[in-house]
């Protein structure tokens, strides 16, 4: 560009800035200065606030974007659509309002992006309601103790490490290690256990051919009619990238504050973080530990804060999110994997040698915890699984040894059958949740010893009969153990004496 043209454009700004101040001051209205990456720095709008809306006259019409450096005599505000259109010396208006999408039951079966338009090619969306994206959590005082479960249908989760309704659980691990899969089966088991909570996904930044095929399951699962999917692209803008989370959470208070319960799958944080580093680097922050910006904590914090089980006086309503934290190399000491640990209640980690050794899910017994436990876990998964997770990290300590049979004790012999034997029944197929009373037959047959004379390789097909016969011979005492109470000697000893008969009968066929 030559000089002339530089001088130019110049001049053309200042004229542009000094008609605004005469005419209408620099309070309500503004004028870009320069535009790229999809942030567009304005000089004025001397009014505006944190994340309020502005609206950019462009010879095609007009672009919204909203306010997020604030700075003495210039604002940093991101796009939320394209720059193409944006030129510098373009008007710019404040709209005088935050950041609002569609909230209500209309949005149930609906693919939409975080502004709440339509993605599945269905009708516009119209509902009756609308939410602020950013909004602040619910206080201490209106929240209670996490104390109602939140079945996954996973055994190996339920029984060890227990989900609550309005608890935050972090499911982390590397790439292709079964992360979503949990998260899916997890919604499914709520439409197949007929709970009425309402499944929330957002994909953040996911292919939309991956969306497609999840989409396309969940209606084969009857789960789609329960549930919203809000859905990014990796050519989206950062802006909506950054907003997904927000707005979806907004869409799932709605049901929390109408003493709902809501389910939120967040896939994944990751991807979030790094589309605000992305803007933060363009807005000129100062980048810290890994380039991220300094508040990246609390870009994640306050996003969970917001899932909460309500108190009574607010209806009891809750909101449970599942956030899913990609890492490196199974590194969990990274930045964005260490933020996110301290701001949940538990973490689940997928662990990428159990996943190849064939354990699915992949679930490390030693590095996942829940910190609601027990409190939030059935009476009737409860009463069998009390030692479950101590003996499945003391068999995976020694497993190590098994090689060398020979030279171990009789009691290390048995830990290792019996783990051996507990890996198995833990393994569990994808869209395959169990409900509460065959989660508690399985875990029983193989924890009082049913099973010790069971091939490992045939726990499984054991297992398939154990289900099918207490089915077929004992319904009406299987339908009152799904209630989740404590069941009692009758039962706990009917179990036990099938599971045996069944373990004979796999005995004797070898």
């Amino acid at each position: 560009m030559s000089d002339l043209s530089i001088t130019e454009l110049s001049n053309d700004l200042r004229a542009a800035v000094e008609k605004l101040e005469r005419r209408d001051g620099l309070e309500e209205v503004g004028v870009v200065v320069r535009v790229g990456d999809g942030v567009a720095w304005i000089h004025g709008l001397r009014k505006a606030g944190y994340s309020e809306m502005l609206e950019i006259e462009s010879p095609h019409g007009s672009v919204d974007a909203f306010a997020l450096n604030l700075l003495e005599d210039e604002i940093g505000a991101v796009l939320l659509g394209s720059d193409k259109n944006v030129i510098a010396g373009a008007t710019v208006r404040r709209k005088g309002t935050v950041l609002e999408v569609p909230v209500g039951p209309e949005l149930l079966g609906r693919v939409i992006d975080p502004l709440g338009r339509p993605l599945d090619g269905g009708e516009p969306i119209k509902t009756k309601q609308t939410g602020i994206v950013e909004r602040e959590a619910i206080g201490v005082m209106g929240r209670k103790s996490v104390h109602e479960p939140l079945m996954t249908g996973i055994v190996a989760i339920d029984a060890m490490f227990p989900i609550g309704r309005g608890q935050r659980e972090l499911i982390i691990g590397d790439r292709q290690t079964g992360k979503t899969a949990l998260a899916i089966d997890t919604m499914i088991n709520q439409a197949r256990q007929k709970t009425g909570v309402v499944n929330v996904y957002v994909a953040i930044g996911q292919k939309l051919s991956k969306v497609a095929r999840l989409v396309e399951r969940l209606k084969q699962e009857g789960v789609m009619d329960q549930t919203i999917i809000v859905a990014t692209s990796p050519s989206d803008p950062a802006s909506l990238l950054y907003l997904a989370p927000y707005a979806a959470t907004t869409m799932g208070e709605y049901f929390r504050d109408n003493s709902q319960h809501a389910l939120m799958i967040y896939d994944d944080l990751t991807k979030h973080a790094v589309a605000y580093r992305q803007m933060s680097l363009l807005l000129r922050r100062p980048p810290g530990r890994e380039a991220y910006p300094g508040d990246v904590f609390y870009l994640h914090s306050r996003l969970l804060e917001r899932s909460a089980k309500l108190s009574d006086e607010l209806g009891g309503g809750s909101l449970t999110a599942l956030p899913i934290i990609e890492t490196q190399a199974g590194d969990i000491s990274a930045y964005i994997p260490t933020n996110v640990i301290s701001i949940t209640d538990g973490q689940i980690f997928l662990e990428t040698d159990l996943f190849y050794q064939g354990i699915r899910p992949a679930i490390s017994a030693g590095l996942s915890v829940s910190r609601v436990g027990g409190a939030a876990q059935t009476k009737a998964v409860k009463s069998v699984s009390g030692n479950l997770k101590l003996g499945l990290s003391q068999f995976r300590e020694l497993a190590s040894f098994a090689q060398f049979g020979s030279d171990l004790d009789e009691s290390t012999k048995s830990l290792i059958d019996r783990g051996q034997r507990l890996t198995e029944l833990l393994k569990q197929p994808q869209y395959q949740p169990l409900s509460i009373w065959q989660q508690v037959a399985s875990i029983s047959a193989v924890s009082t010893g049913a099973f010790d004379e069971v091939p490992p390789s045939r726990v499984k097909d054991a297992q398939a009969a154990l289900l099918s016969k207490l089915t077929s011979d004992h319904a009406d005492e299987m339908k009152q153990l799904d209630s989740g109470d404590k069941p009692d000697e009758k039962t706990t000893a009917l179990i036990e004496k099938t599971a045996r008969a069944t373990a004979k009968g796999f005995k004797e066929a070898l």
